[in-house]
């Protein structure tokens, strides 16, 4: 154990420690997806805790647990992956109806967003046994976080997680064209050995953006955004780009970056003006037609909460 985790787990103790942990309940455990720091305290103080611990793979966990200076037995480890979940989940719900305390881990990040892990919880809560989440580190949310991709939508944060595209070429194809006709931010992942083949297929996107992310967390994290037709041009420059577990955020289509300054120009408007008028300013503003934004207008007029000057 690094010297700095002796005092973690100490804090770990005592923030986590007098809060109720029931019996017979699994706890679903976010691990670092890089930096072995991105870990809660609460997660430690669990992982400790707990009776027995299902993991994506053990070998891996018991690392994990020795870095931070928790010992368990192997005993005490599950294997429950991506091949045996459904089967696994026997064990650990009968573990779980003998009162035992069982947290589970992927690799890295929180199970069951593109990790091991739904089924089981699937099983365990059509038991009408306890799950009890420990939020913590996700590539997903890691990477939407510093893309910046609000700007360019609707003025939220929505987003479409599609995980891995499918490895054969046309399957792969065919789901990038329908992921061109989405337009939300999509969130993807890739493995180094196929992330030359994403390139290629994401040019079909031309000028629309793409944020990636790299080595999420670590000493060499890369993000970088560009068109999508020049990524594949961008990762042939330096052969250290094709290192390391990727995750890509597709950018929103323009259109909603477009339609979002409308509605934000006519709320504006609409606060001090009557709407005919906050529709003309608005139109001789933005070159939109008249009447597409007269029909935005009224909506936002409508809308629960939204006032406007008669």
């Amino acid at each position: 154990m690094s010297a700095s985790f002796s005092s973690a787990l100490a804090a770990a103790r005592e923030a986590a420690g007098s809060q109720h942990y029931p019996q017979g309940a699994l706890y679903v455990v976010a691990t670092p997806i890089g930096n072995l720091a991105d870990i809660s305290l609460r997660a430690l103080y669990v992982l400790a805790l707990a009776d027995r611990i299902a993991c994506e793979d053990t070998r891996h966990t018991q690392a994990l647990l020795r870095a931070y200076g928790i010992d368990k037995p192997g005993a005490q480890l599950l294997a429950v992956h991506q091949h045996n979940e459904a089967q696994a989940a026997h064990t650990v719900v009968e573990h779980l109806h003998s009162g035992l305390r069982v947290a589970y881990v992927s690799d890295a990040g929180t199970p069951g967003v593109s990790d091991p892990g739904a089924r089981l919880v699937a099983q365990v809560r059509a038991q009408g046994l306890r799950v009890v989440p420990l939020p913590g580190a996700s590539s997903v949310t890691t990477l939407l976080s510093a893309a910046g991709v609000a700007q360019d939508g609707a003025g939220s944060s929505s987003f479409v997680f599609a995980g891995f595209l499918p490895a054969k070429a046309a399957e792969r194809a065919h789901a990038v064209q329908l992921l061109a006709a989405q337009p939300m931010a999509t969130v993807l992942l890739e493995a180094p050995h196929r992330m030359e083949a994403m390139s290629l297929a994401l040019e079909v996107l031309g000028a629309r953006k793409v944020t990636l992310g790299r080595e999420l967390t670590k000493q060499f994290e890369e993000i970088a955004t560009m068109q999508a037709d020049g990524l594949a041009a961008w990762l042939a420059e330096d052969g250290n780009r094709l290192r390391g577990e990727f995750v890509l955020v597709v950018h929103p289509l323009e259109q909603m970056a477009e339609a979002a300054q409308d509605d934000r120009l006519l709320k504006l408007l609409l606060e001090h003006l009557p709407l005919k008028t906050a529709v003309k300013l608005a139109a001789d503003i933005s070159g939109e037609p008249r009447n597409a934004l007269y029909e935005r207008a009224l909506a936002l007029k409508a809308a629960p909460g939204e006032k406007a000057a008669d």
